[in-house]
């Protein structure tokens, strides 16, 4: 009886954070966290006059984070403050550890619970382009600060020979770019290369091109609606691969035309999850999520392509390895790795 009680609070509390996220969008989307952190302590009227919200909803939304413990309220004057540990997770796009974002992703993972209930009967696939927009913002937010973080600093360097190649005036190709984050920082790292990113959403390419608009780089940035397996250009020396090859239906298609794409002295730079077939019953925060985004996103992506694979985002490294050897590629090498990505060197 005592398991069973263990067993059914934490599923309460999952069915908790479940709908807490949904608050943690409302937060992230009215800027409700940022006033916090910037002008906190608030009263429900203050953060509600700051953000240009109805008092009521303030002072229900902030009963909302009080007891998920993401805020803090002083008992004697009924102000409510944001933890100064708690702002780099909800408060801060800059920082590494920002988590809000993901959260804004939720309308459109849940909206497509009809849509994946018939999947799983059918054995077919849910496609990108059948989820809401967000999906493209929310999942762009979520990797985005890692991304601002690691990828100039860090990821890049750990490759052989790319960063001179690119501050000498290289070629790049950004394969399933999304909204463009990864690109545009690129660019911006190495303003004498020549980026281009590829996406096969067409909502993506447009937020990409108007980001790049807003970034003063649309000229000298080239964002085009493309797929892994036909997007244009040869000779490239570098193309870089963002948490997209498991997502793809026929990714040993998609490898074989980065390697025909690629310079003879080019590089591919595969970015996935740091996760594994073996991490299936860790639960670590991080294997969970990873698990449930392949259960509900990743593997219904996949399989909507109708190709011959079906990876989901836990393959591993074995199993992307292999691909890279059947597409032609005879260097592999784990360059770097945070505790959510694997950065893999992978070369003809």
């Amino acid at each position: 009886m005592s398991a069973t009680h263990d067993f059914h609070q934490r599923v309460i509390s999952d069915a908790g954070a479940a709908v807490r996220g949904l608050t943690v969008a409302l937060g992230e989307r009215l800027g409700l966290y940022r006033a916090l952190a910037e002008a906190g302590p608030l009263t429900p009227a203050a953060l509600a006059e700051r953000t240009a919200i109805h008092p009521r909803y303030a002072e229900e939304w902030l009963h909302a984070q009080l007891s998920a413990g993401y805020v803090e309220r002083d008992p004697d004057t009924g102000a409510y403050s944001l933890p100064a540990d708690h702002a780099p997770v909800l408060a801060d796009p800059n920082a590494i550890t920002f988590a809000a974002g993901f959260f804004t992703a939720l309308k459109a993972l849940y909206g497509t619970e009809d849509l994946l209930v018939d999947a799983y009967r059918s054995g077919d696939g849910v496609g990108w382009a059948e989820h809401d927009p967000a999906l493209d913002t929310g999942m762009g937010s979520f990797f985005q600060p890692t991304y601002e973080h690691r990828l100039v600093a860090d990821w890049l360097p750990s490759l052989t020979g790319v960063t001179a190649k690119l501050a000498a005036g290289g070629t790049v190709a950004d394969v399933g770019c999304g909204v463009g984050h990864t690109t545009l920082l690129i660019a911006k790292a190495f303003p004498q290369a020549t980026v281009h990113g590829f996406d096969y959403s067409e909502e993506a390419i447009a937020i990409a091109r108007g980001l790049a608009e807003e970034a003063g780089l649309s000229d000298r940035v080239v964002f085009d609606v493309a797929s892994a397996d036909d997007y244009p250009g040869t000779g490239y020396d570098l193309v870089t691969f963002f948490n997209a090859l498991h997502d793809m239906g026929d990714p040993v298609s998609a490898a074989q035309h980065v390697h025909k794409s690629l310079d003879t002295d080019g590089t591919w730079m595969l970015v996935e999850s740091n996760v594994s077939p073996d991490d299936i019953d860790t639960q670590t925060p991080a294997a969970r999520m990873f698990m449930a985004l392949s259960a509900v996103m990743c593997l219904p992506v996949a399989v909507a392509q109708r190709g011959p694979h079906a990876l989901g985002n836990h393959s591993g490294e074995q199993a992307f390895r292999a691909i890279a050897e059947e597409a032609g590629f005879t260097r592999w090498r784990r360059a770097t790795e945070t505790p959510v990505n694997a950065v893999y060197e992978v070369r003809p």
